[in-house]
This record gives C-alpha cells, sequence and structure tokens, in this order.
C-alpha cells in the first residue's frame, strides 16, 4: 500500500494519533521493500489463482465434447477401472477415480505408472470414451501452486509469497493510520498517481477479510511440509510419518504379489450403509493389481459446511480398516480441513466462484498497483527509474499475454503440458527483452492487443474444433471474449490518455 498523507480540507484526527510518525515512516519503509522484493512473484500467484477458481470449467471446456453425466453405478466405477488397468499396461503404482459432481458431471479414471499418468473420461456405462488430459488446466493451476518449480521447492516459495503477501497486508494497515477512516475517500480525476494510490489503499481495506483469508491459507498451505516437519521434531523425536498419521490413514502392508483388479463395489455398499445419502467424491488406490491394494473413499456430506467430507478405507478384502468422520472433527481438525476449501473457493457454488475470481483479480492490481505508484512517486521526486518502469510494465501486461498465447497453443495444436510450459516461457522472456526497446506505454498497449488478441482466437478455435453442447464451454468461450474486449479497450484508453 502506498502513501496518502496528503490529507483532505478539513479532515479529521485519524483514528491511531498516537503512533510516532518514524514507527509509521518505518513501517511503511518496510512495507515497501517487502512488496518490491516479492512484487513480480505475488502478482503472478494472485494472477493465476484468480483464473485457476474456475479449474473444472476448464476441464469442461478442454473436453467439450465429452459425455456429461450426474452420477455413475459402482458397476460402471469398476468397469471403467478395469478397462483403464487394462490399457495402462503393467508396473500400475495408483489409480484415481474422479466421481461426477454437480460442477464436474464427468467420471475420470486416472492411473499412475512408472511411464507416467494416464487418463480417460469414461461414460455412464463404464466405457472409456475419451483422453482425459486437460493440459491447459494443469499447466495453469500448476503454475499457481508450484510455479512449474521441482515439486517441494515450488509449493515452498509458493508458501513464503503467502507470508509476504500477508506481512505486506498487515504493514500496510499499520503504516496508515487513517486508512479505515478514509476507506470510501477516492481522489478521482486529479493526480494519477494519488488517484492510483487511494484506489490501492481503498482495495487493500473493502476486500481485506478476502486478502488476510487467502494469503494466510496459501502460506499454511504452502509450507505444510515445514510445518509438519518441526509438528514431527516437536512430538515425535523427528518422525513426520507420525505426524500424517494423525489426519490421513496408514498405508496397507506391502503385498506385490499380482492379483486381479481390485473390486471396489462391496466397498460402495459399505459407504451407502456409513454414510447414506452421501455422495463418494474421489477413490484413490493403492497398488490395485496387487494382493496388497487397497481403496480411500472420500464421500462429502454436504450440508453447507466448509469440513464435511468424510474418508473410509478399505483393504482388498472389504475390510474397512480406517474411518474419519468429518462431523466427529474437533475445532482445529475441523480449521486445517476447512482451509483447502476456503483458499479455493470450494464452496458455494458459481456465485462464489465468481466472487473469488473477482476478488482475487482485485488484488492482483493491489500487487501491481503497489510496485507503479512506487515507481510513480520516484520519478515525482526527480529520481526516475525508466528502466525498471519498463521492466515492470512487461511483467504486468506480458503474463496476461503468456497465459493467453498458452491457452491458444492449447486448443490449436493440443500439445502436453510441457510444452505449453515452453510458451508461457518464451513469451515472458520476449516480453522482458522488449522492455529493453519499447517505451512504457507502447509496450503495455502492445501486450494488451496481444493478450486480447490471443483469447479472442482462442474462444473461437474452441467453438470450431471443439464444439460440444456443455453450457460451460459456451459460458468460458464467452468468458475469453469479454477478456478480450475488456484487453482491447484497455489498450486504447491508455493511448487515449497518451494523446
Amino acid at each position: 500500500m502506498t502513501d496518502t498523507r496528503t490529507a483532505p480540507a478539513g479532515a479529521r484526527k485519524p483514528i491511531w494519533p498516537k503512533v510516532p510518525a518514524d514507527f509509521v515512516r518505518a513501517v511503511l519503509k518496510g512495507h515497501s521493500a517487502l512488496g518490491l522484493a516479492f512484487a513480480a512473484v505475488i502478482y503472478l500467484v494472485c494472477l493465476t489463482g484468480s483464473i485457476a477458481v474456475f479449474a473444472h470449467e476448464f476441464e469442461r471446456w478442454e473436453h467439450a465434447g465429452a459425455p456429461r453425466i450426474d452420477s455413475a453405478s459402482p458397476a460402471a466405477v469398476q468397469a471403467a477401472l478395469a478397462e483403464a488397468v487394462g490399457r495402462a499396461g503393467p508396473g500400475i503404482e495408483h489409480g484415481y477415480i474422479q466421481m461426477p459432481g454437480p460442477d464436474l458431471p464427468r467420471l475420470l479414471v486416472s492411473i499412475d505408472t512408472a511411464r507416467g499418468n494416464q487418463a480417460w473420461i469414461a461414460d455412464a456405462e463404464g466405457r472409456l470414451v475419451a483422453e482425459g488430459k486437460t493440459p491447459w488446466t494443469e499447466f495453469l493451476t500448476r503454475l499457481h501452486i508450484n510455479l512449474h518449480l521441482p515439486r517441494t521447492w515450488g509449493i515452498f516459495l509458493v508458501g513464503l509469497t503467502g507470508v509476504a503477501l500477508l506481512s505486506s497486508l498487515i504493514s500496510g494497515l499499520l503504516a496508515h493510520p487513517r486508512i479505515f477512516r478514509d476507506a470510501f475517500h477516492l481522489r478521482l480525476g486529479g493526480s494519477r498517481r494519488l488517484q492510483e494510490a487511494d484506489l490501492h489503499n481503498r482495495l487493500g481495506v473493502w476486500a481485506l477479510p478476502f486478502h488476510v483469508t487467502v494469503s494466510l491459507t496459501g502460506a499454511v498451505l504452502g509450507l505444510t511440509t515445514l510445518i509438519v516437519g518441526v509438528l514431527g521434531m516437536a512430538l515425535f523425536q523427528g518422525d513426520v510419518g507420525k505426524v500424517y498419521a494423525l489426519f490421513v490413514p496408514a498405508e496397507p502392508k506391502e503385498d506385490a504379489r499380482p492379483a486381479p483388479v481390485i473390486d471396489l463395489q462391496p466397498m460402495f455398499a459399505q459407504v451407502a450403509r456409513l454414510a447414506p445419502g452421501a455422495r463418494t467424491d474421489l477413490i484413490l488406490i493403492e497398488h490395485p493389481t496387487e494382493r496388497g491394494s487397497a481403496a480411500l473413499f472420500n464421500v462429502d456430506r454436504g450440508g453447507g459446511h466448509l469440513s464435511k467430507t468424510d474418508a473410509y478405507a478399505f483393504r482388498r478384502d472389504g475390510t474397512l480398516y480406517h474411518a474419519k468422520h468429518a462431523a466427529a472433527n474437533n475445532l482445529g481438525e475441523q480449521i486445517l480441513a476447512s482451509i483447502g476449501t476456503l483458499h479455493f473457493g470450494w464452496f458455494g457454488g458459481g456465485i462464489v466462484k465468481i466472487g473469488y475470481a473477482l476478488l482475487g483479480l482485485g488484488l492482483t492490481y493491489l500487487a501491481a498497483s503497489g510496485v507503479t505508484i512506487w515507481l510513480a512517486r520516484r520519478r515525482d521526486k526527480g529520481r526516475p527509474a525508466p528502466g525498471w518502469e519498463r521492466v515492470w510494465t512487461s511483467v504486468v501486461w506480458g503474463q496476461p499475454a503468456a497465459l493467453a498465447l498458452a491457452a491458444l497453443a492449447a486448443i490449436a495444436l493440443h500439445p502436453g503440458m510441457t510444452a505449453l510450459i515452453w510458451v508461457w516461457g518464451v513469451v515472458t522472456l520476449l516480453a522482458l527483452a522488449a522492455s529493453a526497446l519499447t517505451a512504457v506505454r507502447p509496450l503495455a498497449k502492445a501486450l494488451a492487443l496481444i493478450a486480447g488478441a490471443a483469447a479472442a482466437l482462442t474462444a473461437i478455435l474452441h467453438a470450431v474444433l471443439l464444439p460440444g453442447s456443455d453450457p460451460v464451454a459456451w459460458a468460458v468461450d464467452a468468458g475469453l471474449l469479454l477478456t478480450a474486449a475488456a484487453l482491447g479497450w484497455r489498450a486504447m484508453a491508455g493511448e487515449r490518455r497518451t494523446a
């Protein structure tokens, strides 16, 4: 957040009149330093998180012609698993079955082998009818979760970014004693820097509960490995396995002798008795073709609670060896179980997702405008940094262009996720290189127009190449066209201000 110490005429006394000026200056300096140090990563994580809220909708968009089903019988699930195991070949490690749900009406079976992961979409009879890979969705979500770095290090870095974002929010509040009193004070139509500073500070206050929630939960999710390590050292002499055992079922006893595909149907019957009326959401299977196989059923109890998932684990012979009921969780367990739901907006349906996306874009603007205002203030004080202004412009406007071109490549060329990482990386580097040759406004305009054109072309090509009857896919195309229009308007509006 930025300094707004230019008070309006007739201003009342600040809420915290006794805060020493030196303390405010020191906190403001720390706020700026923290924001600048993590600015690019915070911006990227916030931007991708705002888009990734619609991950399930993008999965449907990538397979617009695949069959939609509301539910799948145990016999159909078993048939789909058996066919997927047969297609995957030897060396199967794990199986995952995503059951049809309200926002993802698909039966999806994926199999892990030493050669990688394969996935298929099944129809209501359990026949595999389409490949289930969704490279664009996977590219986008992994960029948000671990920045496509080695998984442990990437998640840890994103967790640190959550800590930096939360610290920036707190230091921003401390550095601006008048921020709550001026919560609805906007200086529009005057100095552009003051106008943007007011909008930066107001957005920080208006959506503060959301900002704190996603940054805090993101930090906890990203730093889980560190937290578990500390708990293991403090409570179990460094045995982190005992910490995980508090929350997840123990691994089944190893028995690698070959066996027929594990039969899930008796387990479905037990789940129906244990949780009548509930919906099985996800099934995780360990070694489905070995005698030591086991299956974990995650069961959605519904009811509008954030912590609502029961877990039942069965051995191959159908013996229940682990049961965890959401209703029996203590307060700490309920908080832990709610972290992912709160962070990703997995509650309340489409309205909540749209709200999360808009609030996330507000947080993205907060990250981008903080650096922009800091650079503008330097210029006003006679210490301009034109090189950094161009670099920051290439970061802010280069990422929408890189993401849109990756989406276009996904629809036009159907490559794997690795190719999309290359597209995104090359466009990012080209945008940074362009900052050495182009002024700020032409650079911003060009990148915004590229992003808009790529978004529009993606929607058009998708409608032509991947037609289907799924209304969600049409909604995604419409959203892309609206995004293209907004980017084009933004580019031309910036040009008019320059003229």
